[in-house]
């Protein structure tokens, strides 16, 4: 796979990010560009400025992990930037591909009768199934009950990026929509890494990036992220504001999703605003749990 752009944008990108304060690198002379300068990165990493720069235009295939260590010490990249870089080496010399797991399109999925089982045993916490496109594929009652703004998308397909970006309501229900909107951009970006093959997946950033220049300039700026612990906010339109911890698991029986629940500090203020969230889901039919304008 040419991903020659790809790499180059991204280790530009980060190059810019690390300042010589940062990196403890003497500063002399005007500097042009922010950040590093690549012979600095190059010192740094132990390498010839003339490699580095040959890596630097895109030329990752082939490249061994002691080299893709040293530029990410070099560069001081986080686990998510780290692994990120990986994947792109991997895309260039095409292993990628081949380690990839084979999984249906969110077309053809449809959830196992024992996978909706396990979540709907679940009646305390919102737990959802997702994948790294962002589809909402399943969930339990609470879950949609959380999630009731994005069963609004006239598509019939929630998706959290295109509701983020495109819908209005994700302002109200997102109290800080910027951070939400960062992490959402980033997630899809560390997909798109791992995943470089995933049409559903370009088609959905092609799509963003048509239609929102908040979205297409999120996306130029590189950012990764970890998704698998933290604590996020919203404000329902039927309990409002809720501040719940969420872990996420990957499904070993189906490559590439992931199932998240979610829960409020106990006898805290989102512990009884989720309380209430169950007692208003229980008495709405699966289709009547949608946001009210």
């Amino acid at each position: 796979m040419d991903n020659r752009a790809e790499v180059r944008e991204f280790l530009t990108s980060r190059r810019a990010k690390i300042t010589p304060d940062q990196a403890r690198v003497p500063q002399a002379g005007r500097r042009r560009v922010p950040g590093l300068r690549r012979s600095e990165v190059a010192d740094l990493a132990g390498m010839s400025v003339e490699y580095y720069a040959k890596l630097e235009r895109g030329a990752l295939g082939g490249v061994s992990a002691s080299v893709l260590d040293a530029i990410a010490r070099a560069l001081q990249l986080d686990e998510a930037e780290r692994a990120h870089l990986f994947h792109l080496a991997q895309a260039a010399d095409g292993t990628s591909a081949a380690m990839r797991p084979r999984r249906r399109s969110r077309e053809q999925w449809t959830v196992r009768p024992s996978l909706q089982w396990a979540l709907d045993s679940i009646t305390t916490a919102p737990a959802i199934v997702g994948n790294n496109r962002s589809d909402l594929l399943a969930t339990n009652h609470l879950g949609r009950a959380l999630y009731a703004d994005l069963y609004n998308d006239p598509n019939g397909a929630p998706n959290f990026a295109r509701f983020t970006f495109l819908d209005s309501a994700a302002h109200r229900f997102y109290p800080d929509w910027d951070l939400a909107a960062d992490m959402t951009v980033a997630n899809l970006r560390t997909a798109a890494g791992q995943d470089p093959h995933n049409k559903s997946l370009h088609d959905l950033v092609g799509e963003l990036s048509t239609r929102s220049e908040e979205f297409r300039r999120r996306w130029g700026s590189h950012n990764v992220r970890t998704h698998g612990t933290g604590t996020k906010q919203y404000h329902h339109h039927v309990v409002g504001d809720l501040t719940l911890a969420y872990e996420s698991f990957d499904l070993r029986a189906e490559p590439g999703l992931s199932m998240t629940i979610y829960a409020a500090e106990p006898d805290s203020p989102s512990a009884h605003a989720l309380a209430l969230l169950a007692s208003w889901a229980a008495t709405q039919q699966p289709t009547q749990v949608q946001a009210r304008s």
